[in-house]
């Protein structure tokens, strides 16, 4: 495939975008038993799962840099066109209704937004997007649309997040003004005895210089995207190795931080902080760490106090939990209320300490269990239901993960100004906030 679009197709694909955007009624009503016609972009690892989660819908097109992994992809889904360059797919778009984007983080975005401008549903893998600014252009972008969106964050979808919701907005532990949360994955920059004892699935601690020949099939130039140009080298794929590098990734902060600060952000209804500080290790102009930490102050939100989060990564541990005042749990969140705790991982939940609650009555549940998160954007995109990780959740989650690792690369607290995407104290944050691309790359 080429890699650069031709002036005709260009403007077909702009033409497409501004006719989709004019039209906010384009979007016709389907009855929930036909089937969607699902574009796939990035039909490999993550791609696959997400493929398989829709593959009850009509599986139109498939497209990877990977040739491989399209085939791959073929062997069940037959009649798909096949794709190497995403932005090719966009000339026929009338031939999909849905988009389904797994990409590597840093062509998310580009992928995303071509499907919005085009007036298609959009499931994109998490994080939703690299940085801080391509979030903001996305759920601003969702926004004017009555498209259905929804951020690959799957444990939302699941029974035990909902009790937990329900027990801290119903007050069970009280006004919550300190959360902790944890993950055990250590996978980044570190020592080769850490990186043997974290299973970490790479140890490497510099950018290679020397010029390895692509695998057969797959094209570097397309992978690389809007991405500053290097030569290949099996450090950065197969997935996930490719995400501890600051230019295609943000480590584990912005990989795990979807699924984890999820929690809190949902159960005590967050949303921008006004400050972030960061502490770890000395920071690497190219690789995230492998052990870091985050604190986010939140300011109050209607009956709820202003509440302070933080984040610990690999060798970093809540106090409650190196004090052994709580189970050790090797991954979880930990909400610290007026009247207790509650603590609470993927698939369970303890109110703490026990004993003051042997007798408590949990509430009735009032949120409403979910068709599946696949299941549930399926829905969504044929009747108009909401979903509960759409971009406008998703892209402010989003922006505080990023927003963590700027502080952590340049080792200041910031003060945050939401509405004006700025740390107001620290110019030296901006290029971390907003990216410049490679030449021939634009996403506005």
């Amino acid at each position: 495939m080429s890699r650069t679009l031709s002036r005709r197709s260009l403007l077909k694909t702009s033409a497409a975008a501004a006719t989709a955007l004019a039209a906010p009624n384009y979007i016709r009503a389907r009855n929930a038993n036909e089937k969607l016609n699902v574009a796939i972009i990035g039909a490999g690892g993550r791609g696959a799962a997400n493929l398989n989660g829709v593959a009850a819908e009509n599986i139109v097109a498939l497209c990877d840099v990977s040739t491989p992994a399209v085939e791959k992809a073929a062997e069940k889904h037959t009649s798909a066109r096949k794709f190497t360059d995403f932005r090719k797919l966009f000339e026929r778009p009338k031939t999909f209704d849905a988009v389904v984007v797994s990409t590597c983080e840093h062509t998310h975005a580009f992928a995303t937004l071509l499907a919005l401008q085009h007036g298609k549903h959009v499931y994109c893998e998490k994080p939703l997007t690299h940085n801080i600014w391509e979030a903001r252009v996305i759920r601003e972008a969702a926004a004017k649309t009555k498209l259905a969106t929804q951020m690959g964050t799957q444990i939302h979808a699941e029974d035990n997040y909902r009790r937990v919701v329900e027990l801290i907005q119903t007050g069970a532990v009280g006004p919550v003004r300190e959360v902790h949360v944890w993950v055990g994955r250590a996978w980044g920059l570190q020592s080769a005895e850490e990186a043997k004892a974290n299973k970490d699935i790479l140890f490497v601690t510099e950018r290679p210089k020397d010029d390895v020949r692509p695998p057969a099939g797959l094209d570097w130039e397309l992978w690389l995207g809007p991405a500053p140009a290097r030569p290949f080298n099996p450090v950065y794929v197969p997935g996930p190795k490719w995400y501890r590098w600051w230019d295609f990734g943000n480590g584990t902060m912005s990989d795990l931080g979807s699924h984890w600060n999820d929690l809190p952000f949902w159960a005590l209804k967050l949303k921008a902080p006004t400050a972030v500080a960061a502490n770890g290790p000395k920071p690497h102009p190219e690789l995230a760490p492998a052990s870091m930490q985050a604190v986010y102050e939140f300011p109050a939100r209607g009956d709820m106090p202003a509440v302070k989060m933080t984040w610990h990564q690999g060798s970093f541990k809540p106090p409650q939990w190196t004090e052994k005042k709580i189970p050790q749990w090797g991954s979880g969140v930990l909400f610290v209320g007026d009247n207790g705790m509650l603590l609470s991982d993927y698939s369970k939940y303890l109110l703490l300490p026990e004993k003051r609650f042997t007798d408590f009555m949990r509430p009735k549940p009032f949120i409403e269990k979910s068709k599946g998160h696949y299941a549930e954007w399926i829905h969504a995109c044929k009747t108009g239901a909401p979903t509960t990780c759409n971009f406008e959740y998703a892209g402010w989650l989003t922006e505080s993960n990023h927003l963590g690792n700027v502080a952590f690369r340049v080792g200041k607290r910031l003060e945050w100004d939401a509405e004006k995407m700025k740390a107001t104290n620290c110019p030296d944050a901006d290029p971390f906030i907003r990216r410049e691309y490679r030449k021939g790359w634009q996403l506005v």
